[in-house]
């Protein structure tokens, strides 16, 4: 019985932290502030909301920073339904779709390796040079993902 109550509690929840800015300028990007805890082993959708000044097909783009790591590319989708996961982000796992000015991210079966700060951006964004990454990113528009224990 000691072993079963163990495991209940290292199977505990996910917080997720939003916080919500602005970025300056024609086009936009918005996350949701708030809090949601989500279960190990649960599906968990982040949102964010975008505007475009005169762009008919909008990239937009989802990157995972992991502590001190700088953020990788998990995924593309346009708003004409074009998409593209990175190797490492198994669309069985990682999805999103856009719907009017709406970008959702969908994680399936959450776990502690999820545990990250999850960027939404919209084209123009950097190729190549991660270490300027925030350049066209609102740093204070993030989602962190922690493991509660």
């Amino acid at each position: 019985m000691t072993g079963v109550s163990t495991e209940l509690r290292t199977a505990d929840s996910l917080l997720v932290l939003l916080s919500s800015s602005e970025c300056n300028g024609q086009d936009t990007v918005k996350q949701a502030a708030g809090e949601d805890r989500v279960r190990e082993g649960h599906t968990h959708r982040l949102t964010c909301n975008f505007t475009t000044g005169f762009s008919t097909n909008s990239y937009l783009f989802w990157y995972r920073q992991k502590d001190d790591d700088s953020p990788k590319y998990m995924m593309r989708r346009d708003t004409f339904g074009s998409k593209h996961n990175s190797p490492e982000f198994d669309e069985s796992k990682f999805g999103a779709e856009v719907v009017g000015n709406s970008l959702s991210l969908k994680m399936e079966a959450v776990d502690v390796t999820d545990s990250a700060v999850y960027y939404c951006a919209l084209q123009p964004t950097l190729t190549g040079n991660t270490n300027t990454l925030n350049k066209n990113l609102c740093s204070k528009d993030n989602t962190i993902v922690q493991c509660l224990h």
